[in-house]
């Protein structure tokens, strides 16, 4: 009889070929991702799936592309909604905007956007600034299909209470109707809140850094990570910020004790904002103005 232990190693080394088939077939490579995060979702998988075990579920993945694209909205973090916590963008707004009205071009990275809420709360709040005809808002994700939900602007109509609670929480100056309209059972976003935002593909496990940037938000994103995907992601902001670019991570993520600690000051602790020295990170790990 197998022990608890053998159990668990043979769950191990068979998530791990999992993984590692995927990365071979498909090219994205999820082996920095929790390994807690990842076995849940290939369980759940597994159940919707009918596979009698992992071996099963990685032999059908590798020759069924749909299957595939269903396995990466999975691994995807999709949990978000608009004006999420509507203490950190009552800060936003109060503390950050008020030092964005003096650059003259605002240029703004949503790394991880999901469905593009995030980015939409955003847009909002820097269009009741005023400010949001000299901002560009780039939002990123690698899975191509919620990226498409995000372009589209439309969400569920029973999303919406929650949403016009939270931003009115976060101190929203109109009625949160005024950028929606309701079609049957979706709400289509004010398509004016699109015109500076550019949904685009980019994979913060592979892809190089992104621009020069005043702002960057990455939410409850890096929790997912391991800690060595943790230090590379940071370190691609690091080399994605400009000097006195603001960092915003989500209430369990810090930079305390990270590899680029001292690249930052904390501008807040309670809502995990950072600010950045102004040093990059070289290729061969030396630093520079």
């Amino acid at each position: 009889m197998m022990t608890e232990v053998q159990l668990k190693n043979d769950e191990d080394i068979e998530t791990a070929v999992f993984i590692e088939a995927i990365k071979l077939k498909y090219g994205y490579n999820f082996s920095e991702y929790s390994r807690d995060h990842i076995k849940r979702r290939i369980q759940n998988r597994l159940v919707k799936s009918d596979c009698n075990n992992i071996m099963e579920l990685a032999h059908r993945v590798i020759k069924d592309e749909s299957l595939f694209e269903e396995i990466l909205s999975d691994f995807s973090i999709t949990v978000t909604e608009m004006f999420r916590d509507p203490a950190f963008f009552k800060y936003l707004r109060n503390e950050i905007v008020p030092v964005l009205e003096s650059y003259p071009q605002i240029k703004i990275w949503h790394a991880g956007c999901s469905s593009g809420e995030e980015a939409y709360s955003m847009a909002i709040i820097l269009k009741e600034a005023g400010l949001y005809d000299r901002c560009q808002i780039y939002a990123t994700d690698f899975n191509r299909c919620v990226l498409s939900k995000a372009k589209a602007g439309i969400y569920d109509l029973e999303s919406i209470k929650t949403y016009t609670h939270n931003y009115n929480l976060s101190g929203g100056i109109y009625s949160f109707s005024d950028y929606y309209i309701a079609k049957y059972k979706h709400a289509i976003l004010d398509s004016d809140l699109k015109r500076h935002i550019v949904f685009a593909e980019h994979n913060l496990v592979t892809d190089g850094s992104f621009g020069e940037m005043n702002l960057i938000m990455c939410r409850n994103v890096l929790i997912y990570f391991e800690k060595s995907l943790q230090n590379k992601v940071n370190h691609l902001f690091v080399n994605s910020l400009l000097k006195g670019g603001y960092l915003f991570l989500g209430s369990k993520e810090t930079l305390a004790h990270s590899a680029v600690e001292n690249h930052f000051e904390t501008v807040s602790e309670a809502f995990k904002v950072y600010r950045h020295h102004g040093q990059i990170i070289m290729g061969n790990g030396e630093k520079s103005c």
